[in-house]
């Protein structure tokens, strides 16, 4: 019997196939017709139009086979799963749409260097505006399940189609320009075409690559899962919270939090299992370490040494904030850890050093041992 995750990841993927089947039927329909009125009115633009609808068919042929892989069931080679698939699947993509948009092009100039002489007629202005139409009501019903489902290629595929709608428009205009008044744009409109098209290609490779990386958690996100954990009584404050992206919406993660230095190791134990219980039911995150920051609260001399350099550390410019506060007065030392902003001037290591100095100055009785950690999320 499939676990809930299993069924909803069954959904995905079932919803994702068939908004694909129907960017494919859409696609090839548009294409069949936009290729034959464009041959029968010898128009480049319309054939290149149509040339473009078939490599969206295509597109989403790849997403299906894509998605299927992604959700095959983890193995001992992948014990974490093939999500990362769909971002594979998203490269493939953008390298079609890519050759697409080069082909288009050299076509395009060929037929500025040598022109045609082109016809066109009532049917061929009714087949650009029922393309523009459709090609409209497809990029948002295809973009907005993409959104829903957390899928990269779904959305390319559906800001893919409302672009098709703007070069349809184009192409319509080319027509009119023609038709009406003369005027040779048949040419320049496919090179226009092929320009957006290839342009649209770099984008979908560029946040392709760009999520193969590893990509920053949105500041909201990040959020909402701190204020999880810190829902969890006895939970003073939650950082370094770190996600590995295992596929879209397949997340597993760390995090230290703050509490109490009174509380008994089975106390912890207890936060910790509902924290991980908490962030697993809600935003669908396995958290598969949780370290500690003892929270003073018996020292009143080192809650106030805390408080004065927090103030302290807190007044720099590119700092984002201070935790895991620890002072040992046997072994006189102080530690703590402090968040520097990628964009600090000169640069993090010479605000950390700048920050450290002025800190162990302040306090020379004391070794001043503080880590930088990186700012991976808010």
């Amino acid at each position: 019997m499939a676990s809930p995750k299993q069924k909803q990841e069954m959904t995905r993927s079932n919803r994702i196939v068939v908004t694909s089947i129907v960017g494919i039927i859409a696609n090839i329909v548009l294409a069949v017709f936009k290729v034959m009125v464009g041959t029968l009115a010898n128009s480049i633009a319309i054939v290149l139009d149509g040339v473009n609808n078939i490599s969206d068919a295509l597109s989403s042929v790849v997403t299906i086979i894509g998605t299927k892989l992604a959700g095959r069931a983890p193995d001992k080679k992948h014990p974490l799963g093939y999500g990362r698939i769909e971002y594979l699947t998203s490269m493939v993509i953008a390298v079609i749409v890519l050759y697409a948009g080069i082909t288009s092009m050299i076509e395009s100039i060929k037929k500025l260097i040598h022109p045609d002489d082109t016809t066109y007629s009532t049917l061929t202005f009714a087949v650009i505006c029922v393309a523009v139409v459709v090609k409209l009501l497809l990029g948002w019903y295809v973009k907005k399940v993409g959104k829903e489902v957390k899928s990269d290629a779904l959305i390319g595929s559906g800001e893919d189609a409302t672009l098709d709608a703007v070069v349809s428009v184009a192409t319509m205009a080319a027509a009119i320009g023609y038709r009406f008044f003369h005027i040779r744009l048949e040419a320049v409109v496919g090179i226009i075409i092929a320009f957006l098209i290839i342009k649209a290609g770099l984008d979908l490779l560029k946040e392709a690559v760009s999520n193969m990386l590893g990509n920053r958690i949105e500041s909201s996100f990040s959020r909402e899962i701190k204020e999880t954990i810190k829902s969890v009584n006895g939970v003073s404050g939650a950082y370094d919270l770190v996600l590995n992206n295992y596929g879209p919406d397949s997340y597993i993660g760390s995090c230290h939090i703050e509490v109490k230095d009174t509380m008994s190791a089975f106390e912890i134990e207890k936060i910790e299992r509902e924290i991980v219980e908490k962030v697993a039911e809600k935003h669908r995150i396995i958290l598969t370490g949780i370290s500690i920051y003892a929270k003073n609260t018996k020292d009143d001399e080192a809650a106030q040494l805390e408080k004065e350099i927090r103030k302290m550390v807190t007044a720099h410019e590119y700092c984002k904030g201070m935790h895991g506060f620890y002072l040992n007065k046997e072994k006189k030392y102080i530690r703590f850890d402090v968040v520097i902003e990628y964009s600090a001037k000169p640069s993090t290591e010479a605000v950390g050093t700048a920050l450290w100095q002025e800190v162990q100055k302040a306090y020379p009785d004391y070794q001043v041992l503080f880590q930088i950690d990186a700012d991976i999320s808010d």
